[in-house]
């Protein structure tokens, strides 16, 4: 993949916990509620329908506030990549303000690990400058730090 460093964020951690529960808990509605948005915010709702065109839906509960966010999937590779945006929701139906595309990659790290890649792309170098002054980097790397300690909960 190239990535545009005008439009694309992408960092990437080496996770200790083994790729297949890490997997689970990027699928899995109730373990989305146990890391996605960094605390003490949370995921209030979710729903997977894990396929291309199908569903990834959340709302998420910052400060207080419910936000909603729909999309669909777009890549699907078991254990290996998610891709999913907020450009669309189910049914292909376009979205009035898409925001980003987020691709998420797993591979092993040949010592019980996972390599994890967590990239987020943007129609426009204002809206990736955006996603960065929110805090991207620190906001995902706090996402990736929660599902980490979650994971190794699991194993």
């Amino acid at each position: 993949m190239n990535l545009d460093p005008e439009t694309d964020l992408t960092f990437t951690r080496i996770l200790n916990a083994p790729r297949a529960i890490l997997w689970a808990c990027w699928t899995t509605p109730e373990h989305i509620k146990q890391f996605f948005v960094p605390k003490p915010n949370g995921v209030d709702a979710c729903e997977i329908d894990l396929r291309v065109g199908g569903r990834f839906n959340t709302v998420m509960n910052v400060d207080g506030k419910q936000i909603a966010n729909e999309g669909v999937y777009l890549d699907v590779v078991n254990g290996e990549r998610l891709v999913f945006t907020d450009t669309y929701t189910e049914g292909w139906k376009p979205a009035s303000d898409p925001f980003m595309t987020a691709i998420v990659e797993f591979s092993d790290d040949g010592q019980g690990g996972t390599i994890y890649t967590a990239t987020a792309r943007h129609r426009t170098a204002e809206a990736c400058k955006m996603h960065k002054d929110m805090g991207f980097f620190d906001g995902w790397g706090t996402v990736a730090t929660q599902l980490e300690a979650y994971a190794k909960s699991l194993s």
